[in-house]
């Protein structure tokens, strides 16, 4: 993707003045935001990219869209307009939350599932996530059908299948081989 090597650059060196000033948790809530905002507004993103539209008037409507961010993150949008890059705006916002993530060593786990987590069930498999790794993550919900029932979970490269499918294709295994158990009546 275009401008990735430079949105790295960037992001690493705004985490680092972040971490300076005590403000990294903050400026991750503004880049996360940032993120959000970019990814969902197709206007947003058209007007950042425009070669018409003046960085100046650039820099104003980022301001007022993000009103409420950190100083640190108005300082950003400053030197990415000075420096004619701020249509990586996403792009940094994107490698700062992945540094950020790094540097505190929050995993992601991706838990596929047949319909939408609940929290009950959020709770559950982050008490599962802590018992396999010792660490809690952020957990992404994925939606699958095909899974029947249950849950798939990832974290980095580890896997816990508890999907009904899963289940169903290890006993249909265990009947091809001869290994089921068959009560007699």
């Amino acid at each position: 993707m275009k401008g990735t090597r430079a949105a790295q650059r960037y992001a690493k060196a705004i985490l680092n003045l972040a971490n300076e000033k005590n403000v990294a948790k903050d400026v991750k809530d503004d880049m996360l935001s940032i993120s959000k905002t970019i990814a969902g507004s197709e206007d947003l993103r058209n007007m950042l990219a425009s070669p018409v539209i003046k960085p100046t008037l650039k820099n104003q409507a980022l301001k007022a869209v993000f009103k409420d961010v950190n100083g640190l993150t108005t300082g950003v949008f400053n030197l990415l307009v000075e420096n004619n890059r701020i249509d990586i705006l996403g792009i940094v916002a994107d490698q700062y939350l992945r540094l950020f993530d790094g540097s505190i060593q929050v995993q992601t786990a991706v838990v596929t599932t047949v319909v939408p987590l609940t929290k009950e069930l959020e709770a559950k498999i982050q008490a599962k996530i802590k018992e396999l790794t010792g660490r809690e993550a952020i957990i992404k919900n994925k939606i699958d059908e095909s899974i029947l029932g249950g849950f798939v979970l990832r974290v980095g490269d580890l896997q816990y299948n508890a999907s009904v499918a899963n289940n169903l294709s290890k006993l249909k295994t265990e009947f091809k081989t001869g290994n089921a158990y068959v009560s007699k009546i």
